[in-house]
């Protein structure tokens, strides 16, 4: 077996794979993305970011509001039946495209020294300690660890066959920027039946507008105008604001196939990082937060290894596994009770009253699925 070409290869291009991939190469290690996308390119996201994230940006050397992303300090949670709740977001966030974040932190990415390759992965072999991961047109790369951070469902998934591609994922995602009125420091999540909407200014004084519903609930009406005319709408807020703005894209962006089953952390001794270790329910607001912390715990433990301070590879990925299920367990928890909760129809205006009566829970609630802000050595 040769030795290895690179230090490590990163798979996927998204926020985990990219802010990994420049962590790895400030600390001067020979690093590989492959990216199957061009930059930049819109992604089905909400696009709302906790402020948990920004001394690691800081510290990787991006600032998302010189790029125009805007401050958020309040949050508004509607049901399907129109009634509504605020409150002040403990540690607030902000509202930025992934259209513009990706392209930034590539371009960061390239600055410090990353070979940024556009090709798509077709197979990962692990033998002798060492990895070959084999690209559709590049040549094979050889390298001593691997990160997975390919998104939430990916061909390789089946190759490696994870336990939850298995299992259906009843669940389609639609995003839409739009031009109009929204107050640019808060972000909104509206309900309806079978879903929820996600509202949020982002650069430029455009809104983004992120649904996710059940495939069940869709599959009954012709088109997404149909759909949104018949379920979405009934929700006031959602309807005024889709009504009352002007549409930037030529054509709504989906996604279907999307799983919150839960994932390993480290598979067929990858390092897996963002949604491709686990996602956490959009009704929870963070997976972009999630997505950037895993890649800092991630490129925590694999500098160790490559610096020889954590001996063997059974170690990397135990302490790799440790570190995620304390950062991460509890909000995936939480964030499932609270999406079953929500879902149903004739329990969520109750649950509403009571947060209601009991207005200090919100903030508890928040705080248990985002984190505090991410400490940099």
């Amino acid at each position: 077996m040769k030795a290895p070409n690179v230090d490590v290869v990163v798979i996927g291009g998204g926020l985990a794979g990219l802010c990994c991939a420049i962590h790895l190469a400030k600390h001067k290690f020979k690093v590989v993305l492959v990216e199957k996308n061009n930059y930049p390119k819109h992604k089905v996201c909400g696009e709302y970011v906790s402020n948990e994230v920004l001394p690691y940006l800081d510290y990787l050397g991006f600032d998302p509001f010189t790029f125009g992303a805007k401050a958020i300090t309040k949050f508004q949670l509607t049901t399907h039946n129109n009634k509504s709740i605020e409150a002040k977001l403990p540690l607030g966030g902000f509202g930025i495209s992934r259209y513009k974040m990706d392209y930034e932190l590539f371009l960061l990415a390239q600055k410090e020294g990353v070979n940024v390759i556009q090709d798509s992965v077709v197979d990962v072999q692990f033998n002798n300690d060492v990895f070959r991961t084999t690209m559709k047109v590049n040549d094979v790369v050889r390298s001593k660890l691997v990160v997975g951070a390919f998104g939430k469902r990916s061909n390789l998934d089946i190759q490696f066959k994870r336990d939850f591609i298995k299992k259906k994922s009843p669940y389609l995602g639609v995003k839409v920027h739009v031009k109009g009125e929204f107050p640019e420091n808060k972000v909104a999540l509206h309900n309806f039946k079978g879903g929820y909407c996600g509202v949020s200014k982002i650069e430029n004084n455009h809104i983004n507008l992120c649904y996710i519903t059940s495939l069940d609930a869709f599959k009954v009406y012709k088109d997404i105008h149909h759909f949104q005319e018949a379920i979405v709408f009934k929700n006031e807020l959602l309807k005024t604001i889709f009504k009352s703005s002007n549409q930037v894209f030529d054509h709504p962006l989906t996604i279907s196939q999307i799983s919150f089953e839960t994932k390993k952390p480290v598979e067929n001794h990858m390092i897996m990082c963002g949604d491709s270790a686990g996602m956490i329910h959009p009704l929870c607001g963070n997976g972009m937060g999630m997505a950037i912390r895993s890649a800092k715990l991630a490129s925590d433990v694999m500098i160790e290894y490559l610096n020889q301070n954590i001996p063997t590879r059974e170690k990397l990925e135990s302490a790799y596994i440790k570190s995620w299920k304390n950062n991460f367990k509890l909000r995936l928890s939480v964030g499932h009770t609270i999406a079953y909760l929500f879902r149903q129809d004739w329990l969520a205006p109750k649950l509403l009253v009571l947060l209601r009566r009991l207005p200090f829970l919100v903030p508890q609630i928040i705080r248990m699925t985002h984190g505090k802000p991410i400490k940099v050595k």
